[in-house]
């Protein structure tokens, strides 16, 4: 294996997963810099950005991690689809953690991997001077790159549910994560993660990503509901988002001086 350039930090979420470690996160979909950079320093291990229901795009996903450079979280980027493209660009401007959306089977997995490598291990597209190799001051990057990239896969149905086994199997893909809404949804359960049919369901899933020794995520807005998640099995989990944190801190305070 290539020596790891001297001057290219370590992804150290992508080794904490790989070790079996609890990582505690936090969503981020507001946008701002200004928003990263603090979330960045408050002690998480990481941050999701959102590329697929907030609206963020390459332009503000850059400012973002500049603004987290310093930070104790490693940025990661759930880009808004499985998409060469999309993978090629978000990994240039310095993204080197993704998640993928709607990941249903094992081959879209592989193209998923695929995407964040470059030939021969894949098909990433080769810029010389990216700002993800310092703009080339980074030697070594090209033939280092993947050994960093951390590649989750989001599974939203039932149908991915059958795959898991089958998914965590594929090369490259460092974790399995849970999304409980959009499997509410295919459940038939719209607008109610909660149900216990759906609740069964991740239950399931967390033993069983698990026990083929990739790690396993989920999300949830409910602070009693992480323990249990971790207990599970979960080890990457976020603990709310900064919208919530947002939206319901001033909807207290407000509450409290317009009381009826």
């Amino acid at each position: 294996m290539p020596e790891w350039p001297g001057n290219l930090p370590r992804n150290v979420f992508k080794q904490a997963l790989a070790h079996g470690k609890r990582q505690v996160g936090l969503w981020s979909s507001l946008c701002s810099p200004i928003v990263a950079e603090v979330l960045a320093g408050a002690g998480f291990d990481w941050i999701l950005i959102d590329g697929e229901h907030a609206p963020n795009d390459i332009g503000s996903l850059i400012v973002q991690l500049q603004a987290m450079r310093g930070g104790t979280a490693e940025p990661i980027f759930r880009i808004p689809w499985n998409d060469a493209v999309i993978i090629k660009r978000v990994l240039d401007v310095g993204a080197r953690s993704l998640l993928i959306p709607f990941v249903q089977n094992a081959e879209e997995a592989r193209k998923a991997v695929a995407a964040a490598r470059y030939p021969p291990l894949g098909i990433r597209g080769v810029s010389v001077a990216p700002r993800a190799n310092d703009y080339g001051r980074v030697t070594g990057y090209h033939r280092n790159a993947h050994l960093d990239t951390c590649i989750l896969v989001q599974l939203e149905t039932r149908a991915a549910l059958k795959e898991i086994e089958a998914i965590a199997a594929v090369d490259g893909i460092d974790g399995l994560f849970i999304g409980p809404s959009d499997l509410a949804a295919d459940f038939g359960h719209l607008g109610n993660p909660k149900h216990p049919e759906v609740q069964e369901a991740i239950k399931d899933a967390g033993v069983r990503i698990r026990a083929t020794g990739k790690a396993a995520g989920m999300l949830s807005g409910n602070l009693d509901d992480v323990e249990p998640l971790f207990a599970l099995g979960f080890n990457f989990t976020a603990v709310g988002s900064d919208l919530g944190i947002l939206a319901r801190g001033a909807e207290q305070i407000a509450a409290r001086f317009h009381k009826s």
